[in-house]
């Protein structure tokens, strides 16, 4: 006899083999592998006969919490689960005689984080997810991280990130302090009227002044008034960030003053472009007026004031960049270095500017300008590129062309996370270094975030504007990222999801590799169940995860019936009741309860029930009217039926010419059968026929009594004579006689063969 394998066996190896086979005995036994530490387990089911009754569960006993990775129910030959830990346990219990049996393959693979939470108006790149690997947060512009801006996966029985992904929030804060916002209130008045709001900004020390609605338009006829004043000792100076204005009389009028009086600094009307280096007070005012009149509207104007303390320099300011100064309080010697934000490119300046004469605006030359040009070569491994002027409108009629190149074994990632553009306007992205290469994508109107693979380190991006395009306005244009990521044929590795495991069809993620996701029992999928890496080696969606089953399913509607529901989305203890309608009968439960057992999947208390049709008596035969004839003659007609009815000729019906067996308990007809009537024109030809006969019969008593009494007189004469003789001879007389009457072979009918006395009453010889 065939010794068992042994129980409860401990693997230590980085792959192997669990194998069960039992003979003549029950088992209950437990296998237990274990592999280094950020290693997890993966098993395939290579072979499996299991008999009813018999259990095997692999549980994941690494890490915090055991959880099963996969029973009995869902064991079948090429499963395969994976460990988040570096334990896991395979127990198989048997009472049979002869158990069934199993085999099981083992091996050990690397561990990784699960991919990090990507930020909301932000990204997230990584490196690696095995341990060791690191997660870079960004955010987009206009918006500022919060938290750390890298995470490092650490090696630990399960591999985790070192710490909470960070945020990405709207930008306030310039260079470290909070802008205060100032703009004229939205005001009522009546057409043809101007409204005028007037603000007071004490201790102004650095913030914005916006026009109504900015950045969208502002309304007609307004006069806005704001007085700055900065703390004691201090100048102001303002920076202009946009003017647009409508032709006609709108206007923007900065004064060096406290009042309307003062000498003016700036007035729309008189320059054609805006001063880069921006206007100063000579004091601690400034006098700032916005007027629109009733004709067209436009942007309007956004400004920045800051204070400086007189004898320094005034705080630099860079439109969509940053920078960095050798001294906070920017006396004379302070030199300022000047960057942009990603996609933005510095113009009309210097880098570097240095204070040298407070007594001048700005002490050197004017800051630079930070733009979304038209056009460019980068090289950079990661960055953006913006359409002309983001996030203004770009201009119409223009070709702009960039070229993003990366390291030679590397590959490059378009994110395209905005994309709106005129209908005739078109972006196009090309495979390889110039306008000859393969087309990865052209696109015109708007459309969702989309991502895009090149097959190389080189990308050209094209972007043509139709000279007659009409798009104005914040945001109208596209923002692209893009990044330098390794060039391979398998896609990225997807993570693991809690409460389920993940089964592969290929140990390399090569196209065409298709992953599995599954739950455990309790749990249901949210999300795409299968995965494939496609062609440009990119998943084809997003990981799903697994949520706790809540609620029963729908358990339909039942034919011939309505239902009654108690409670919201068919969660446990909710209910559905059927009622069916009339002349149906229901066959099952009528009340279903969704109920919870354990960590089963919520299910229905009942089958669902059937509406089938009433069964009813029949109602007997109502009989057969005089001079009537009926559609069908049985004995018993179904509940529901119906009988017709129709007379003979020369009679008419009385009644309802058709009756119906009405359901119930008894069945009962509808209502009596009807009666056949002799018509009129019948009855009056029968009394003629009457009257006619009556006459006929008196007529043929009159000639009876005629013949008939002449007939016993002549009898009497010869009865007289006859007597006579015989008294006076003493002989009897005797009529001659034959042998044969002359008349027996006359008969009554034959002696009444006549038409007239067939239709009289018939009179019988013994009557005369």
């Amino acid at each position: 006899m065939q010794m068992p394998v042994p129980c409860n066996m401990n693997y230590t190896s980085p792959n192997g083999y669990i194998e069960t086979a039992w003979y003549d005995s029950s088992a209950d036994c437990t296998f237990t592998v274990t592999v280094y530490l950020g290693y997890g387990v993966e098993v395939q089911v290579l072979n499996v006969s299991l008999s009813e009754g018999e259990v095997v569960t692999l549980e994941d006993v690494g890490g915090r919490e055991h959880s099963v990775l996969a029973n009995e129910s869902v064991l079948m030959k090429g499963l395969v689960v994976r460990s988040s830990s570096n334990q896991i346990s395979v127990r198989f219990r048997s009472d049979r005689p002869q158990p069934g049996s199993f085999l099981l393959r083992y091996q050990a693979f690397v561990l990784s984080c699960s991919f990090p939470r990507r930020p909301a108006y932000g990204d997230v790149s990584v490196t690696s997810l095995h341990a060791g690997g690191e997660a870079f947060f960004y955010c987009f512009t206009g918006y500022q991280l919060h938290g750390p801006s890298s995470l490092a996966c650490r090696n630990a029985t399960t591999p985790y990130w070192s710490g909470k992904e960070p945020q990405c929030l709207v930008l306030r804060l310039s260079v470290g302090r909070q802008l205060p916002l100032s703009s004229c209130p939205p005001c009522l008045f009546k057409k043809g009227k101007r409204g005028r709001v007037r603000g007071m900004v004490k201790n102004a020390t650095v913030g914005r002044i916006v026009s109504p609605g900015f950045p969208g338009n502002y309304s007609n006829n307004l006069t806005c008034h704001w007085v700055l004043e900065a703390p004691e000792e201090q100048r102001l100076h303002i920076h202009f960030e946009k003017v647009a204005l409508a032709e006609d009389d709108d206007r923007l009028l900065i004064k060096d003053g406290n009042n309307i009086d003062s000498p003016p600094v700036y007035d729309s009307y008189e320059v054609e472009y805006l001063p880069n280096e921006g206007v100063a007070s000579t004091g601690r005012h400034l006098f700032v007026e916005f007027t629109s009149d009733g004709a067209g509207t436009s942007t309007g104007a956004a400004v920045r004031y800051e204070a400086f303390a007189r004898g320094n320099c005034y705080e630099p300011f860079v439109k969509y960049g940053n920078f960095t100064s050798s001294d906070g309080a920017y006396r004379v010697g302070a030199v300022v270095e000047f960057t942009c934000d990603p996609g933005y490119t510095l113009e009309q300046g210097s880098v570097i500017i240095e204070c040298l004469d407070p007594d001048t605006p700005s002490g050197t030359r004017p800051e630079p300008a930070c733009r979304a040009v038209c056009s460019g070569e980068i090289t950079d491994s990661a960055g953006v590129i913006l359409s002309p002027n983001w996030p203004e409108a770009y201009d119409k009629g223009q070709d702009c062309i960039w070229g993003v190149h990366v390291e030679e074994d590397k590959r490059i990632m378009l994110d395209i996370q905005v994309l709106h553009v005129g209908k005739n306007d078109v972006l196009t992205f090309y495979d390889g270094d110039d306008l000859t290469a393969n087309i990865l994508g052209q696109y015109s109107g708007s459309h969702p975030r989309f991502k895009l693979y090149t097959s190389m380190a080189d990308v050209t991006v094209q972007f043509q504007t139709d000279p007659a395009t009409n798009i104005f306005g914040y945001h109208n244009g596209f923002v692209v990222h893009f990044f330098e990521v390794p060039r391979n044929d398998t896609c990225p590795e997807l993570p693991e999801i809690t409460s389920g495991w993940k089964s592969t069809s290929h140990p390399e993620l090569i196209h065409g590799t298709v992953v599995t996701y599954q739950c455990y029992p309790g749990f249901q999928l949210a999300g795409t169940e299968i995965l494939m890496c496609q062609w440009d080696l990119t998943w084809s969606g997003d990981v799903p995860s697994c949520e706790r089953v809540t609620s029963c399913p729908d358990p339909g509607n039942v034919e011939h019936s309505h239902r009654v529901i108690a409670g919201s989305h068919f969660s446990v203890g909710s209910t559905v009741q059927y009622v069916c309608s009339k002349g149906y009968a229901l066959a099952g439960a009528s009340l279903l309860t969704c109920h919870s057992r354990d960590s089963a999947i919520p299910k229905w208390s009942e089958r669902l029930p059937k509406c089938v049709p009433e069964t009813y008596e029949p109602c007997r035969n109502p009989g057969v009217p005089a001079s009537s004839v009926k559609s069908a003659e049985k004995r018993f007609y179904q509940a529901g039926e119906t009988l017709s009815f129709s007379c003979a000729s020369g009679y008419e019906l009385q009644g309802q010419p058709a009756i119906r067996c009405v359901p119930g308990h008894p069945s009962q007809w509808s209502s009596p059968p009807p009666a056949c009537r002799a018509s009129s024109s019948v009855y009056l030809n029968e009394r003629r026929l009457d009257v006619s006969n009556s006459e006929l019969s008196m007529e043929g008593t009159n000639i009876a009594i005629a013949v008939l009494i002449p007939a016993a007189v002549v009898m009497l004469v010869i009865l007289g004579i006859y007597l006579y003789f015989s008294k006076v001879q003493g002989k009897s007389f005797r009529l001659p006689t034959s042998s044969t009457p002359p008349y027996d072979h006359m008969t009554v009918e034959s002696a009444f063969d006549n038409p007239i006395y067939e239709t009289g009453p018939r009179l019988a010889l013994s009557d005369y």
